[in-house]
C-alpha cells in the first residue's frame, strides 16, 4: 500500500498522460550525457525530415558511422556557441549543409507538406536522467524535442513529506548550472525551463544560479488567489501540466512563438565614463499570460472579428510581453477555413518600449524585419502600411482624427485610399484601456478601419432619410458616417489591457469571460501578490495627518464662494515653505535613515506631489535641505512637464533645467543608474513607469480611485535582493486607500448598468431648457456635417449660432446655469459612452451630441475663467505632522462596491454658498485641529467657565476688540490651567509642554469667553 504513493507513481501518471499525446518513451540508455542529447532522436530526426541533406552529408562523409559523429559533433558546437532555442528554430550547419531541428505548427493548413514535417517532430519523455556525465544523481523528467533536451521536471508528492519547496532547494544545491544539461553561461542555453512540482502547485525558472535562482509561480490560481483548484475529474492538482502546457502541440508552440531572449542594457555612469552592461534573461511565458493568449486566439479563431475583449491582468504582471505574444500569434490567427482571421494587427500605446520590445522579440520568432512597423512619421506612412499588409502596426491613438482628416482630404483630391482597408478585418490591442478610449479618437479609429463598411451603411441610410430636408445629402452622409462609426465594427475586434478597468471599460470591452462576465481574462492583484510575483505596495502604509492653523489676514471679511475657497485655502497650505520644509525634512531623514540601505543600498523613492509649481518648490528646498546639511548621499531628478513659472519668485523653470540638462527622454536610463535615487514628480511616471529598484513612495497629492492604484502600484516590481517596499502618504488616509485599492483586489465587479432611455430624458429636458433652439441646431449641424474636417470658411457661421445660445444662458440666474451645464455634460458623456454599446441609429441625437461639444467649450466657466486665490487674505498659525498609524491595510478584508457607471442624468453641483472668510477659516481649523475626548472638553469647559467669572476679563471685555482681549487673556489663562491641574494631569502636561497644543486651545477658548462676555454686556444693557 505504502508504494502507491511514493514520488514515482506522481512521475509514472505524467508520463502516461505524455505517451498518450504523441510522446515517444526514453530512458538513461538513449542518453548522452557528455553531449547532452538524445542521439538517436537527432540522427532520425534529421534522416526522415531530410533525406536529401542527409544523402548529401552521407556522400561527402563517406561512411554512416562518421556522417552521423560529424553531424552530432557539429549540433553539439552549435549548441555551445548559440543555444537549444536558436538551433531549434534556425537549424545549424553541417560541412556546408542547412540541417533543420524542428518543423513547427503552419500557420494554415494549406501545405501537406509542412504539415507532415511538423507531425514528424520526435517529442520525447525520459525520467531518471543523469544531471552530468560520471555523477549519479538524476533529474526526475527531461522532455526532449528531436534530441535535444529543452525542459527538466523535479516532482515531488507531499504523501511523502516533500513538496515544490523541496524541489527548487533540490536544484538549487544538487545540480550544477555549469553541467551541459543546465548550462547558462550569458548567451547559450541549454534546457529551457525547470519545473518543481508537487501534487498542487509548480514553480518555473529559466535559469539555474544556486542561491540566485529566480522561481516564478506558474499556477492557475484559485478563488482569486494563489494555487490551483482541486480537479473536477479526480485529477492532480497540477494535472494541466502535462494535459494543457507540456502536452506536444503546447511544446512545440512554446518553442516556436512563446520563449524568447530579453536582452536588456544598462548605462553605468562613473564619474564622466558611462559603461553599458548587458544582462539577457531567458522569457518563458507565466501561466496566465499563455492562458490569456490562447483563450483570445482560440476565441478569435472560432468567431472571427467584431468582439471586444478585456484582459485585466495586475501591475507589474507582465502585460509588455504578453500584448507581444498576443499580436504574434493574432498576425498568422487562421480559421478552420484556412482564411486570415485579421489582415493586421494595430497596437495603440504612448510606451516607447513596447515597440522596441515588440521589434526586437518577433525577431527571433520570425527572423525577420518588416514585421512590425511603427508610425511615426505621417498619414501616408499609416496607409502605406494598411495597404501593403505589414502584420504589426504601432501607433497612438491621438494620431487616428488626423488620419481620418487626411484620409478625407486624399480621396477628395483624386487619391484611391481603399486598398488600404477595403475588404479587411483588423485586431486592435490596446495598451492600458481607459475611458478616453471610448471617445472621439475611438470613433475616428473606427471610421479610418472600416471605411468601406461604414460607407455601405451610409449609403443605405441616406436613401432612408430623403424626406429630411434639415441636412442636404452631403451633410446627411457624414452625420450617418459619425453615427455609424460609434458602435462596433464587423471587421475590428479590441483586446484592451488594464489592471484598473473603470465602468465603462467593462461595458465597452464586454466579451463574456468564464464567469459569464467581463473581463474576458483576469489575473488578480491578490493572485499577483500571494504568488510573490509583485509585492503588496500597502503591506507597509503610513499616513500622515496634517493639523494646521489659518488667520484671516485680510483687513475687512471679504465674502468667498465656500468650495473654492476651501480648494485655494488646500493650496495655500500646500504650498507654503513651512509646509514643503517640513515634509522635505522627514522625506530626507526617512530616506537615508531607512531607504537608501534597501536592496543592497540601490534602493530608489519617488516623490509624488501635487502640482508641477509643487514639484518645483520641492525640489528647490529639497536641494536645499541636503545643501544645508552637507548630505552627498541624496541625489534628485524632478520630472513636470513644460515651463512653470513661480508667481512668489518671477523665475520660470523646465525639468531639464533643473536637472543639470538631463533630457527628458533620458530622465528614466539615467535615474536608473546609481547616479540618482530620488524622484520627484508632477503627473509624470505615475503610470506605466518600471523601475524594480524603486521601494519607497512620498505622497503629497491626494489620490483617489483608479489613480491611487496605478501610482502606489509603482512600487510592486521585484528585484533582486528587494523583500519589502514602504509608503508614507501626507494626505490620503488609510480608509480612502483601502476603498481605491478594493475593487481590484480579486476583480471588479460593475453596478447597475445605465438606462438606454436616459439619454433621450436628458435630450428632451435640453430642448425645454430655452437654451437651445432646435432651429439653430439644425442650421449648425448643416454647416458643420457638410463641412466637416474644412470648416474655415464657416467657422464664423457657426461661433455666432452657438454665440445665440450663450447668450441666453448668461441672462439667467446662477443656479439654473448650473444646472444646465450640468445636464448638457452629462448628456454629452453619456453619449459617447452608450452609443458604443447601445446601436441608437438616431440622428436627432448626434446632432445635439456634436452640437453639444461646441456650446459647452462656449458657455462662460464657474469661475469666469481666473483661478480663485486667498493668499493675501490668510496666513499660516499653526501647523502640526502627526504620524496617525504604520502597518498593513488589509485588502483581503470586507467587500468591494461596485464600479458605478454614469447613472446621474446631470444635476447641479450646489449652491456655491457665500460665507465670511473668518467662518470658513474656523471651521478648517475645526476639521485639522486637534480631536478633544469628552473628558478634555469637560476640563476646557471649566476653564472657560472660570475666565468668563474673572473681573479682569470682564471689564477687558467691555473697552477692547477680540485680538487686545485676547493679550490680557493669554497672562491669565496658566493660572486658571493650574488651579484645575488635579485630576487632569495628562491634558494638563500636554498644553503646559507643546506651545503649538496650547496656543490651539488658547485661539479656541479666547474667542469662547470673549462673546459671552460680550453677550452678557449687551443683555445688561
Amino acid at each position: 500500500m505504502p508504494a502507491m504513493h511514493t514520488e514515482r507513481r506522481f512521475e509514472e501518471a505524467g508520463e502516461r498522460t505524455l505517451l498518450a499525446q504523441g510522446y515517444v518513451k526514453r530512458s538513461a540508455r538513449d542518453y548522452d550525457a557528455d553531449a547532452a542529447l538524445f542521439p538517436a532522436d537527432v540522427l532520425a530526426w534529421v534522416q526522415n525530415s531530410q533525406p536529401k541533406v542527409w544523402n548529401a552529408l552521407l556522400k561527402a562523409l563517406g561512411t554512416e558511422d562518421n556522417m552521423a559523429a560529424q553531424l552530432l559533433k557539429a549540433l553539439k558546437d552549435h549548441l555551445a556557441d548559440s543555444g537549444s532555442l536558436h538551433v531549434l528554430r534556425h537549424g545549424f550547419t553541417c560541412y556546408g549543409k542547412k540541417v533543420s531541428m524542428a518543423a513547427f505548427a503552419p500557420a494554415s493548413g494549406l501545405n501537406p507538406e509542412t504539415i507532415a514535417l511538423y507531425k514528424a517532430n520526435i517529442c520525447a519523455v525520459a525520467r531518471q536522467i543523469p544531471c552530468k556525465p560520471g555523477v549519479g544523481d538524476t533529474v526526475d523528467t527531461v522532455l526532449a524535442v528531436n534530441g535535444i533536451p529543452v525542459v527538466t521536471l523535479e516532482l515531488k508528492n507531499q504523501m511523502t513529506g516533500q513538496t515544490a519547496d523541496n524541489a527548487k532547494i533540490q536544484y538549487e544545491n544538487d545540480r550544477d548550472p555549469g553541467a551541459p544539461l543546465f548550462r547558462f553561461n550569458e548567451r547559450p542555453e541549454r534546457t529551457l525551463a525547470h519545473f518543481a512540482v508537487d501534487t498542487d502547485v509548480a514553480w518555473l525558472c529559466t535559469r539555474l544560479k544556486k542561491k540566485d535562482t529566480y522561481w516564478l509561480p506558474f499556477n492557475q490560481g484559485h478563488h482569486f488567489g494563489k494555487g490551483n483548484p482541486p480537479s473536477p475529474t479526480g485529477l492532480y492538482r497540477t494535472a494541466y501540466l502535462w494535459h494543457e502546457t507540456l502536452c506536444r502541440d503546447s511544446l512545440l508552440d512554446l518553442l516556436a512563438r512563446f520563449i524568447h531572449l530579453e536582452v536588456k542594457r544598462k548605462k553605468i555612469v562613473s564619474g564622466k565614463a558611462i559603461k553599458t552592461i548587458t544582462t539577457e534573461n531567458l522569457i518563458f511565458p507565466r501561466y496566465h499570460q499563455l492562458a490569456a493568449v490562447r483563450q483570445l486566439t482560440g476565441h478569435a479563431r472560432e468567431h472571427g472579428s467584431g468582439h471586444n475583449y478585456l484582459v485585466q491582468h495586475s501591475a507589474g504582471s507582465g502585460k509588455s510581453n504578453t500584448i507581444g505574444w498576443l499580436a504574434h500569434h493574432l498576425a498568422s490567427l487562421h480559421n478552420a477555413d484556412n482564411e486570415k482571421v485579421f489582415h493586421s494587427i494595430i497596437v495603440v500605446t504612448d510606451r516607447v518600449v513596447i515597440d522596441k520590445q515588440l521589434q526586437d522579440t518577433i525577431y527571433q520568432f520570425d527572423h525577420k524585419r518588416g514585421v512590425v512597423e511603427k508610425i511615426d512619421q505621417n498619414t501616408r506612412q499609416l496607409v502605406e502600411a494598411l495597404a501593403s499588409g505589414v502584420p504589426i502596426i504601432i501607433s497612438t491613438i491621438q494620431k487616428f482624427p488626423f488620419i481620418a482628416a487626411s484620409l478625407e482630404r486624399l480621396t477628395k483630391e483624386g487619391h484611391d485610399v481603399s486598398l488600404a482597408t477595403k475588404g479587411k478585418r483588423f485586431a486592435v490591442i490596446i495598451d492600458e484601456a481607459h475611458s478616453s478610449q471610448s471617445g472621439e479618437t475611438a470613433t475616428e479609429l473606427r471610421r479610418v478601419l472600416n471605411r468601406d463598411g461604414i460607407e455601405a451603411v451610409v449609403a443605405e441610410q441616406v436613401l432612408d432619410t430623403q424626406d429630411d430636408e434639415s441636412l442636404s445629402e452631403d451633410a446627411r452622409a457624414e452625420l450617418f458616417r459619425e453615427l455609424s462609426a460609434r458602435t462596433r465594427q464587423p471587421n475590428l475586434s479590441y483586446f484592451a489591457f488594464t489592471a484598473t478597468p473603470k465602468y465603462k471599460t467593462l461595458a465597452v470591452f464586454n466579451e463574456p469571460g468564464p464567469s459569464g462576465f467581463p473581463p474576458f481574462h483576469l489575473y488578480s492583484m491578490r493572485q499577483a501578490i500571494e504568488e510573490n510575483f509583485i509585492h503588496d505596495v500597502l503591506a507597509n502604509y503610513v499616513p500622515y495627518k496634517t493639523y494646521f492653523s489659518l488667520v484671516k489676514a485680510a483687513a475687512d471679511d471679504p465674502e468667498v464662494p465656500k468650495r473654492k475657497a476651501a480648494r485655494a485655502l488646500a493650496r495655500f497650505v500646500g504650498l507654503h515653505p513651512h509646509n514643503i520644509r517640513q515634509h522635505v525634512e522627514i522625506i530626507v531623514e526617512h530616506f537615508r535613515s531607512s531607504t537608501m540601505h534597501k536592496i543592497g543600498g540601490r534602493a530608489k523613492a519617488m516623490v509624488v506631489t501635487e502640482s508641477r509649481l509643487h514639484a518645483v518648490r520641492y525640489k528647490l528646498t529639497l536641494d536645499a535641505y541636503l545643501f544645508e546639511k552637507g548630505y552627498t548621499d541624496v541625489r534628485t531628478l524632478v520630472a513636470f512637464s513644460g515651463e512653470v513659472r513661480d508667481p512668489d519668485s518671477g523665475k520660470s523653470y523646465t525639468e531639464p533645467g533643473m536637472n543639470k540638462n538631463i533630457k527628458e527622454k533620458e530622465l528614466p536610463e539615467r535615474f536608473e543608474t546609481d547616479e540618482f535615487n530620488v524622484l520627484l514628480v508632477a503627473d509624470k511616471y505615475q503610470t506605466g513607469f518600471d523601475q524594480p529598484l524603486l521601494h519607497t513612495m512620498y505622497v503629497d497629492k491626494k489620490l483617489g480611485g483608479v489613480q491611487a492604484v496605478q501610482t502606489l502600484s509603482r512600487l510592486n516590481r521585484r528585484a533582486s535582493g528587494k523583500s519589502d517596499n514602504f509608503v508614507l502618504d501626507f494626505r490620503d488616509q488609510s480608509a480612502d486607500i483601502y476603498k481605491a485599492f478594493k475593487p481590484y483586489y480579486e476583480d471588479a465587479a460593475m453596478g447597475e448598468a445605465p438606462d438606454p432611455q436616459r439619454l433621450y430624458t436628458l435630450h428632451r429636458e435640453l430642448l425645454d431648457s430655452g437654451i437651445i433652439n432646435n432651429e439653430e441646431v439644425q442650421s449648425f449641424c448643416a454647416i458643420w456635417f457638410s463641412k466637416r474636417g474644412d470648416c474655415t470658411a464657416n467657422h464664423q457661421k457657426l461661433n455666432a449660432l452657438i454665440d445665440l445660445a450663450v447668450e441666453r444662458f448668461t441672462g439667467i440666474a446662477k443656479k439654473e446655469q448650473d444646472l444646465f451645464r450640468g445636464k448638457l455634460g452629462a448628456f454629452r458623456n453619456l453619449y459617447a459612452f452608450l452609443s458604443q454599446i447601445i446601436p441608437y441609429g438616431d440622428s436627432e441625437l448626434e446632432k445635439i451630441y456634436a452640437y453639444s461639444r461646441f456650446l459647452l467649450a462656449k458657455l462662460p466657466s464657474e469661475d469666469g475663467g481666473a483661478a480663485f486665490a486667498l493668499d493675501d487674505e490668510v496666513a499660516l498659525r499653526f501647523y502640526r505632522l502627526e504620524k496617525l498609524e504604520e502597518g498593513k491595510i488589509r485588502l483581503d478584508e470586507g467587500e468591494a462596491d461596485p464600479l458605478k457607471g454614469p447613472t446621474e442624468t446631470g444635476s447641479s453641483k450646489g449652491d456655491e454658498t457665500e460665507v465670511p472668510l473668518s467662518t470658513l477659516v474656523d471651521a478648517l481649523n475645526e476639521r485639522f485641529g486637534t480631536a478633544f475626548t469628552p473628558a478634555d472638553q469637560f476640563f476646557f469647559d471649566q476653564v472657560a467657565e472660570a475666565a468668563a467669572e474673572d473681573e479682569t476679563l470682564r471689564r477687558a471685555s467691555k473697552v477692547n476688540t477680540l485680538e487686545a482681549f485676547g493679550l490680557v487673556f493669554a497672562d491669565i489663562l496658566e493660572r486658571l490651567f493650574i488651579t484645575r491641574m488635579e485630576g487632569n494631569e495628562g491634558i494638563f502636561d500636554r498644553v503646559m509642554s507643546d506651545k503649538n497644543f496650547r496656543k490651539t486651545v488658547e485661539d479656541q477658548l479666547v474667542k469662547e469667553v470673549y462673546e459671552r462676555l460680550r453677550r452678557d454686556i449687551g443683555a445688561v444693557a
